[in-house]
């Protein structure tokens, strides 16, 4: 706190900025622990009290503060348990999310499509801001795959637990005799990485510029903007079209190759840290089947909490709240486990 009023700190933005962050994390723990103080002096001020006092009424209503204190005690330490759990150092970066279409032909791509507009109404619930990246559309208003970047405070660390495969169970528009479908889905949620996260070598990629096109080969372009970019030693290939500036497009790319890479590595190490991972409730494997949209029924079902609610048309509609609150929580509980264990 006394480091942000010195001059030297207020002309430095990225430091200052820092400090503002390490601050704003910092706040919790202390007004926490400050409520658990207080609550221990109200305990030992009740205690010393009843051992003075002889009124039957008094020793009663001391009894009660006493009860209350201890229970303040109580929740105070649980709350500062968790609060001093190892923070996941990618929890506010911002986001890349890619959405495919899996098994179920138009049904998945319509899907997919629900998958991104539910992300994109949960992100302005939040005070969040998305940008779509890129885009293969199936020509119904289904997407086969979609990429978008959400841009907020604490983005990775609420939408981390999406990663993986949705299965939604419903009839499609397409289907005549009214037969119940299952299709899937698949998400997968990477950290946005700086440059400093990841370093590239230039001579490891090759960019490919070519005139942007829309359904159907019709040109919406009609310079050279789109471009394609090619990195050899992991083999990944981007496609990017959406801005009209070749230069756009290329610092897109740039942004989604950082952020596949640097998944790449965090997949690595946890693999390495196998017991750490299976405590995790399912933040990063994409063939992991995590949820069940079942729309007659009106039921969401994510399979790695066992929790369902049967409020499809809120959930679909972007508001996950209860969902990702219930995730945060058993992920807690199941850290805190381990922390027993140990």
């Amino acid at each position: 706190m006394n480091l942000l009023g010195e001059p030297d700190v207020t002309a430095d933005p990225g430091r200052f900025q820092k400090l503002m962050r390490e601050q704003a994390e910092l706040e919790p723990i202390v007004s926490t622990f400050r409520r658990h103080e207080r609550a221990s002096a109200d305990a030992a001020d009740a205690l010393e009290m009843l051992e003075h006092e002889n009124d039957d009424d008094m020793r009663e209503m001391l009894k009660s503060e006493l009860a209350e204190a201890k229970k303040q005690i109580a929740d105070t330490e649980q709350e500062l348990k968790i609060l001093l759990l190892p923070k996941d150092p990618n929890d506010n970066k911002n986001i890349i999310m890619e959405i495919r279409a899996g098994v179920g032909g138009d049904e998945s791509a319509l899907f997919a499509a629900d998958l991104y507009r539910m992300y994109c109404n949960y992100a302005v619930r939040q005070g969040w801001r998305t940008e779509l990246a890129s885009y293969n559309e199936n020509g119904i208003g289904g997407f086969k795959e979609i990429t978008f970047v959400v841009d907020g405070q604490g983005a990775y660390s609420k939408l981390k637990y999406e990663s993986g495969v949705h299965r939604v169970q419903r009839v499609p528009e397409t289907e005549s005799g009214g037969r119940i479908h299952t299709s899937t889905a698949t998400v997968a949620v990477m950290p946005e990485a700086e440059e400093v996260d990841v370093v590239i070598d230039p001579n490891d990629i090759k960019w490919d510029v070519f005139r942007a096109s829309g359904n159907g080969g019709q040109c919406v372009n009609t310079t050279d903007s789109a471009v394609r970019l090619t990195h050899f030693p992991s083999g990944i290939v981007i496609h990017m079209q959406e801005e009209k500036s070749q230069l756009q497009n290329k610092e897109k790319a740039m942004r989604i190759l950082r952020s596949r890479l640097y998944e790449m590595e965090l997949e690595r190490k946890q693999n390495e840290e196998a017991d750490l991972r299976r405590s995790q409730i399912g933040t990063g494997d994409r063939s992991e089947k995590i949820r069940t949209y079942n729309f007659p029924q009106s039921r969401v079902t994510d399979h790695r909490i066992k929790l369902t609610l049967y409020k499809i048309d809120q959930i679909i509609n972007g508001d996950l709240d209860e969902l990702i609150n219930a995730l945060i929580t058993a992920d807690q509980a199941a850290k805190l486990a381990k922390l027993n264990d140990e």
